[in-house]
Order: structure tokens, then C-alpha cells, then sequence
């Protein structure tokens, strides 16, 4: 309505003054900056003439179409849709404060390298166990006993430096013979990229551990790979095995996940980041939204049924916080932020420091209606914002 209004009164100039048609322009302008166009969650992906134009052609300026950290990105990306988008900003209440935001979800790439390894594969033998384990079980139960044996067989080792071990591990209850490949971080550290059992290799119809090509394994490997709870982006090496000639090789290969499938890596990573518009300007903003499910409220019921009983019943029975207060199931602010920490914890346990999220759920107040909480983790813990 107030757009209208706006125009009214330029087409009104037309008849009452003398002011060229750029000045009446230039009114609409400024009124539509004071006021802005509320554009809500609205996507965009940069396509690679956004990252290599010229600025003073819209683009960002960078001689690859990805960034080189996620700093970069946030910084450039809010310069970019300042321009793209002048008229996306806010709406006021009567009394000057912000009622609404513009808010964007941005995809953008981000270069990032991921190594990849080869070697051939190490068996520990029977005797190898003991003098780390302490024990003459024959096998691995701790992964300090492998960092102790990488450490003790590899004392020069380098950084970057990378071993693949056939070994056993006894883990609840099982004894299991597992492949996998470790890279020296410095520091007496190992970091651990997980192979493939001989279930998971039969799974993807191989006869034996291993494949008979690096084509075979590129192919089927990531339609092995779990999709569930995956976050899009998410990047993950994993090793695999060849068998030639008598000797077996492992490589490492990565695929990143593209929020339907995994697909080959090729070290640049597609990250999405969320923008709003604070009056001024285009800032990041990590928020990420959540919808409660039934499966959240089941979670929530067994977490905290030992400590609110009556509260929790009431959820199990109706999948919703009776808000009533003063009733016997209400649900106190303190308490939903306690709901909200078992729910991401299930659905976000690796969200970093930081992390913002608005979670909606529903409630019953006299009626069945919705409510909002936002979080931010701090400690490991999510806070009310």
C-alpha cells in the first residue's frame, strides 16, 4: 500500500512541478530504500559470471568462480546483494523499530583441497597386538592402541604421511577384521579415514574386499554411502581397495553431498549461508530454521520423561506444549529450551559453535497454534537468543 502511495505522489509531481523526471525517479528511490521491499528466505546460487565480472558490473571481481574462505564469502556476498537487490530491506512498526527483515539463502563454492592417498595395505600380525594392548587378545579395542602402534612402527613419520592397516578390532562384543587408512596430522596423531568391511563390499556386489577397477569403485561406493541426517555440503574421504597382481593397494577418494545424492569431489565445496538485512545492509546470518516432527516430540518424551513426567505425557498423547499456564503439562520457556536441546542434538549433533537455529513447534494454548524459540550454541549447549 505504501508503494502505491509512493507512486501516487510521483505521478502528482508530474502536474504540479517543474522538476525534470529524474528528481520524481529519485524520490521513488529514496522512499523505497527508507521502506523496503520485505523478501523472505528467497534462494540464490552465484553462478560463475557473479564470482569473475567486474564489480562495476555486478559481479565480485575474483579470477576463480569459487572463494577462498568462508571470511571471503561473507564479506563479498553481502557487498553483492547490496547491489543486486537495493529495494530488498525492511518493514517498520508505528514506532520506528524493525518489524520484518529481507533474509537469503545463498549457495556459493568454496575452494577446498582434500588430498588424496595411496598405499599398499599393512596386515598387523597376531604378535603385533600384545606389546600395545597389553593383552594377548589378538586385537585392537581402543583407538589409542592404534595410535600407539602407528606411532611405535612409524616414529619418523611426516606430516601428511599416510598408512593403510588390515587389523582386528573388538568392539561391542564383535571381533571384527577392518581395513582402514591413517594420515599423520604432526603431534603424534593420526587421523582415521574409514574403509570398507566385507559386508559393505558385498553389499556393492563385489566377490572379495576390494574392486577390480578405480572406475568400479568411483561408481558404486557412492551409492553405498548413507544419505541419512547428512547436512548438504558435507564432504567425506573414505578408502577403498584394489586387487592387481598379487598385491592389494588402498586409495582414498572424496565425495561431497549434494543434498540428493553423493557425488565425485573436486575440491570445491558447495556451502549454503544465510544473509538479512538489518535497515542498512545485507548481513550473514547462520540462522537455520527447524520444524518440530513426530519423531522429535518421541525424542523429547523419552529424554525428559523421568524429569517432567506430567509435561511429557501430555506431549506423547498430543505431539504439542500445552502453554497454559498454571496447568499441570504447561511447558515453561526454560523448559521448551530444554525440548529444543534434545531435538538438535539428534538433528544437528555436529552443529560447530555458534550455530543459531529457530525452532517451531506446536503448542496448545486454548487453541492449536505454533510458537518459535531461537537458540544459539554456546559450550556445546543451546542457549535462548
Amino acid at each position: 500500500m505504501k508503494k502505491f502511495i509512493y507512486l501516487l505522489m510521483a505521478i502528482g509531481l508530474v502536474f504540479t512541478s517543474c522538476n525534470p523526471m529524474e528528481d520524481i525517479y529519485a524520490d521513488i528511490d529514496a522512499n523505497l530504500a527508507k521502506e523496503g521491499i520485505v523478501a523472505k528466505d528467497f534462494d540464490y546460487t552465484l553462478t560463475e559470471a557473479d564470482y569473475t565480472d567486474e564489480i562495476e558490473d555486478g559481479g565480485l571481481g575474483l579470477n576463480y568462480p569459487n572463494f577462498s574462505s568462508d571470511d571471503e564469502a561473507k564479506e563479498l556476498i553481502s557487498s553483492f546483494l547490496n547491489a543486486k537487490y537495493p529495494y530488498f530491506g525492511v518493514a517498520f512498526k508505528a514506532d520506528g523499530t524493525i518489524d520484518e527483515a529481507s533474509s537469503a539463502i545463498v549457495t556459493y563454492a568454496l575452494y577446498n583441497k582434500i588430498n588424496s592417498y595411496s598405499a599398499e595395505i599393512r596386515e598387523v600380525e597376531y604378535a603385533e597386538y600384545s606389546p600395545i594392548t597389553g593383552n594377548t587378545y589378538g586385537n585392537f579395542d581402543e583407538n589409542s592402541h592404534l595410535q600407539d602402534y602407528l606411532n611405535q612402527e612409524y616414529p619418523d613419520a611426516e606430516d601428511d604421511d599416510f598408512v593403510s592397516l588390515r587389523y582386528d578390532y573388538y568392539s561391542d562384543g564383535v571381533n571384527s577384521t577392518v581395513a582402514n587408512g591413517f594420515v599423520y596430522q604432526g603431534d603424534s596423531v593420526w587421523m582415521q579415514i574409514s574403509g570398507f568391511s566385507e559386508a559393505e563390499y558385498e553389499a556393492m556386489g563385489e566377490s572379495f574386499p576390494n574392486f577390480s577397477s578405480e572406475s568400479e569403485a568411483e561408481t558404486k561406493i557412492p551409492l553405498a554411502l548413507s544419505t541419512e541426517d547428512v547436512e548438504f555440503g558435507t564432504v567425506k574421504s573414505v578408502m577403498y581397495e584394489l586387487y592387481s597382481s598379487g598385491v592389494t593397494t588402498s586409495y582414498t577418494t572424496a565425495f561431497m553431498f549434494n543434498d540428493t545424492e553423493w557425488v565425485e569431489y573436486n575440491n570445491v565445496q558447495s556451502k549454503r549461508l544465510q544473509f538479512g538485512h538489518d535497515g542498512t545492509n545485507w548481513v550473514p546470518d547462520n540462522t537455520i530454521t527447524y520444524i518440530m516432527g513426530a519423531a522429535d516430540y518421541a525424542a523429547v518424551v523419552s529424554a525428559l520423561e523421568g524429569t517432567y513426567p506430567s509435561e511429557t505425557a501430555s506431549v506423547g498423547n498430543y505431539s504439542n506444549f500445552d502453554r497454559r499456564s498454571g496447568n499441570a503439562a504447561y511447558w515453561s520457556t526454560d523448559m521448551l529450551v530444554e525440548a529444543v536441546n534434545v531435538v538438535l542434538d539428534n538433528v544437528a549433533p555436529s552443529a560447530e559453535e555458534n550455530q543459531k537455529y529457530t525452532v517451531t513447534f506446536d503448542i496448545y494454548n486454548g487453541s492449536n497454534t505454533t510458537e518459535n524459540i531461537s537458540v544459539i550454541k554456546i559450550g556445546g549447549v543451546w542457549v535462548l537468543q
